[in-house]
């Protein structure tokens, strides 16, 4: 799209479509809607080549753009992460149907019958960046639960996610349903960021998936309601009570399985009482694996540890760097995770109860984790299929956002010629 075009206008239009998508997806059948969504992972699967070949294009954008080595690894799509794009799709296709459920039913004395009930929310907008597997995850997850979707992929995954989502209109086509219930912003211009934080009479609802940066700009100049997911400070403390074996596998695992995705442990806080023992031995390992160590003064291991400032502490390194301090007891563990995380994931590794009881009660992250590897921080890991992203605020949706929580409810009342004295 050349730079003449009227973005306004052009959102207003997918605005428009989306709306009335949006009508027929809210009372499509669940049957329809699976077949939607298996038709298009088997069109993912058939066009593989043609979406890796388009991510070769954008893998040739995101060198010359200068990414780290993080970045591209999220961006990179061959046919096993494609394989995991079919299987996601497949699983949210296989997946109750959110849409009419009934949340709660009860009888009043008037002799009114009142259900609540689960509602689509209407239209979405999703802003998310790199990771061009969201255009599917998402696509699915809002034509799941009843509704439509405007998605603009970050300026790198351009072409992956076009490719992606011709797919999935394949798929809406069909199976009876509007291509609009799921429309990719045709252009790169962060004119269109813009436009569609602001069109209030078109979408119901913006999810952002991205960095510090993205999300801060989402908030501050969104008028439409946002589903935060920031960024992902995941912290680990090795409680004097843990297991060797499960300390150095658990941290080793959170850290290196993929260092450029938000569950990834960005600082590892470590009880004084093991630091020249569980702890020089996690550290070991992770130097060992090729992760650069940020360490706070009084900890031991591999020579090589770089001095911690305070810009490390709640900083998120999407690469093979993590921070580690040493802690006098769990009470200074919780108060600095309190301080400095992000409250997305955060993890304690230990074999006493009480301590993991204190952890998961005082913490108020999204998501709490005892001897478990953050990596598991993923909603395809809860058995959601797949997420929309990991929504790190306290209103309505919380940790991972899958079909379920892309949805209202309202409220049937029934009576039979009732009357209120």
């Amino acid at each position: 799209m050349n730079t003449e075009v009227n973005i306004p206008a052009v959102m207003a239009e997918l605005g428009k479509r989306a709306k009335q998508a949006a009508q027929v997806l809210a009372t499509a059948s669940a049957e329809c809607k699976k077949d939607a969504l298996l038709a298009a992972a088997e069109a993912v699967w058939t066009q593989r080549q043609n979406i890796i070949a388009a991510n070769a294009q954008d893998l040739e954008f995101g060198k010359a753009k200068g990414l780290s080595a993080a970045m591209m690894d999220r961006l990179m799509l061959d046919e096993p992460r494609i394989q995991g794009i079919v299987d996601g799709l497949k699983a949210v296709a296989e997946q109750a149907d959110p849409i009419g459920e009934v949340l709660a039913d009860w009888d009043q004395p008037s002799g009114l019958n009142i259900q609540r009930v689960r509602t689509p929310l209407g239209v979405i907008g999703v802003i998310y960046e790199s990771r061009p597997n969201v255009t599917a995850d998402a696509g699915a997850l809002c034509l799941k639960s009843g509704n439509a979707v405007i998605l603009r992929g970050g300026s790198e995954s351009f072409h992956s996610s076009q490719a992606i989502h011709a797919c999935l209109a394949e798929g809406l086509k069909s199976a009876g349903l509007p291509e609009e219930a799921v429309q990719l912003v045709p252009t790169r211009d962060r004119a269109a960021v813009q436009e569609l934080l602001t069109m209030t009479d078109y979408v119901d609802v913006i999810v952002p998936r991205g960095g510090k940066g993205l999300v801060g700009l989402v908030q501050r100049e969104a008028r439409v309601p946002v589903f935060a997911h920031l960024e992902g400070i995941v912290h680990i403390y090795l409680d004097k009570a843990a297991d060797p074996k499960k300390a150095v596998e658990v941290v080793l695992n959170a850290k290196t399985r993929r260092t450029g995705i938000c569950g990834a442990a960005e600082c590892l806080l470590i009880h004084q009482d093991i630091v020249e023992s569980i702890g020089a031995e996690v550290l070991n390992s992770l130097a060992a694996a090729g992760v650069e160590i940020h360490a706070a003064k009084g900890l031991t291991g591999p020579e090589n540890l770089i001095a911690a400032s305070e810009e490390d502490w709640g900083k998120e390194y999407l690469d093979a760097i993590i921070a580690a301090k040493p802690v006098a007891d769990i009470d200074e563990a919780l108060a600095h995770i309190r301080k400095y995380h992000s409250q997305h994931t955060d993890c304690i590794i230990t074999e006493d109860a009480s301590a993991a009881e204190r952890f998961f009660n005082e913490l108020d992250s999204a998501i709490l984790m005892l001897n478990a590897s953050t990596q598991f921080a993923d909603g395809g890991e809860f058995g959601m299929g797949a997420e929309i992203g990991i929504a790190t605020g306290k209103m309505h949706a919380r940790g991972p956002v899958g079909a379920a929580q892309l949805t209202s409810f309202k409220y049937l009342v029934r009576g039979n010629g009732t009357l209120r004295s």
